[in-house]
């Protein structure tokens, strides 16, 4: 893939792309093919082919490979919880048949030819998102994946701008005219032996969390120019001298808005509340540590994470299905989340206090005492931060070994990115509370929006709160608006 990175890779996958194989992946998967076929002529045994599966490595397996395949989906289909969203896992396919073009797998061509069929026409089965482990793979939501290509189970009906609706596989595979596939031992186990399920949706959550980023520097940067902040600590020269790039990025970002040449207001600090004056360094910091990610993120995506692989003419078995490159992407990310909604939390009390917030009145109400103003929202943007501390404990060290011990050591990535994904969810709404609060300092202040921007969108959506009312869809609402903006 040229220009490998995580944008990249997301617009690999989009529903407008097709996968293909070349000259040269069908060679490689014609010759891994015949490596397995004679490592099998010489009678050697080969986990998954001529063995049981797991701790069942001992037994020899079904004669039949078609019901060896078979037995391997049915018994890991045991998903719960809410499905993965459709474009996640179309990202997880993508992932899961990118690896086999690569010859390791030992998958014939004609059948990888017949997954990228169904993907290249939008099937999309619909996965659990609970229940995997991450150690051989993540298992249990490839199976379902499996089945739904099998024709057994859920897929999606629909499309991003139309919506999704749950159909059953087989009406959806009807729907384009397909049939389902037949596994056997071997294509089987190369599909849901890999990491795709956790690792689709820690780059969806890469993504998410840099927008997070971006959301919370506009703010920081609204703010300080509402305020009449001196503009000292975003300037170029206070992040060049430490010299992180991030720092670097965030400060920018804060200073596209910044009126140019716009006053200091009389009585402001000379030093600024950490939450006004180290924003560059928190936010720099997320970002620096999501372009590290990105390097291993990137490096798992285009690599085999398949077992047993061939190699140079031999069959090596081993454990290239362990997820714990990703896993630990995902607990970072828990942190930098946190970061950014903590930051966030403490801008809005900032702006709700008499003290801090340039004489507004408290809670940002016109009429105190008989009106409580943002009160409501402030309590519940308390309540999503203290959820979200309570979510980013790391899920590597809640792994338990299982599996008969023969997973002993497991890393629970798929449950961390699920994590990840919940505070996410929750940390958009402390931002868009935070830009309610913004919208209606700048009612309250009768400051001048000008047209075209995020901020006049807001006050346009936001009515200003002259008496107290339901504000949940509102913060919602704002919510989605700072999620839509472009990263500059």
């Amino acid at each position: 893939m040229d220009n490998a990175g995580i944008a990249a890779l997301l617009t690999a996958a989009n529903w407008e792309a097709t996968l293909a194989l070349s000259d040269k992946e069908r060679l490689r998967m014609e010759e891994s093919v015949h490596t397995l076929s004679h490592a099998l002529s010489q009678g050697r045994k080969v986990y998954g082919v001529t063995q049981g599966f797991g701790p069942l490595v001992g037994y020899n397996a079904d004669d039949s490979s078609t019901a060896h395949g078979l037995g391997l989906i049915s018994h890991l289909a045991v998903g719960q919880g809410a499905p993965l969203s459709p474009g996640v896992t179309r990202l997880m396919l993508w992932l899961r048949l990118s690896g086999m073009k690569h010859g390791y797998s030992a998958v014939p061509v004609e059948f990888w030819l017949k997954l990228a069929a169904l993907w290249n026409r939008g099937f999309t089965p619909v996965v659990p998102c609970e229940g995997s482990v991450s150690a051989s793979g993540d298992l249990v939501p490839l199976a379902h994946a499996a089945f739904a290509f099998a024709g057994v189970g859920e897929a999606w009906d629909g499309s991003p701008a139309a919506g999704w609706t749950r159909v059953s596989a087989q009406r959806a595979l009807a729907a384009i005219g397909a049939e389902g596939c037949s596994w056997s031992a071997r294509e089987a186990l190369a599909f849901v032996n890999g990491t795709s399920a956790s690792l689709a949706l820690v780059c969806h959550n890469h993504r998410a969390i840099m927008r997070l980023a971006h959301a919370v520097a506009a703010l920081t940067g609204r703010i300080a120019y509402l305020l009449g902040v001196d503009p000292m600590p975003y300037s170029p020269g206070v992040a060049e001298v430490r010299g992180h790039e991030g720092h670097i990025e965030a400060a920018k970002w804060i200073r596209s808005e910044l009126m140019p040449g716009a006053p200091v207001t009389s009585g402001r600090p000379l030093q600024e509340p950490y939450s006004l004056r180290c924003a560059p360094q928190v936010i720099g910091a997320v970002i620096d540590h999501l372009s590290m990610q990105e390097g291993i993120l990137m490096r798992e995506a285009l690599g085999c994470t398949d077992n047993p692989i061939t190699w140079q003419g031999n069959v090596l078995h081993g454990g290239n299905f362990h997820a714990l490159p990703v896993a630990l992407c995902s607990d970072q990310q828990a942190l930098g989340v946190h970061q950014l909604a903590f930051l966030a939390e403490r801008q809005l009390a900032l702006l709700l206090d008499p003290h801090h917030n340039g004489g507004k009145p408290p809670m940002l109400t016109p009429n105190p005492g008989p009106a409580s103003g943002l009160a409501g929202v402030q309590i519940a943007a308390t309540s999503f931060a203290a959820k979200i501390r309570q979510l980013a404990y790391p899920a590597t060290l809640t792994a338990l070994p299982t599996n008969l011990g023969n997973q002993d050591h497991v890393p629970m990535a798929l449950n961390g990115a699920n994590t990840v994904a919940d505070m996410v969810r929750l940390a958009w709404l402390i931002i868009g509370s935070l830009a309610l609060a913004v919208t209606q300092w700048t009612y309250l202040d009768r400051r001048s929006i000008g047209v075209g921007t995020i901020w006049a969108d807001l006050a346009t959506n936001f009515h200003p709160l002259h008496h107290d009312r339901a504000l949940a869809a509102e913060v919602r609402q704002a919510a989605q608006a700072l999620e839509g903006m472009s990263i500059s």
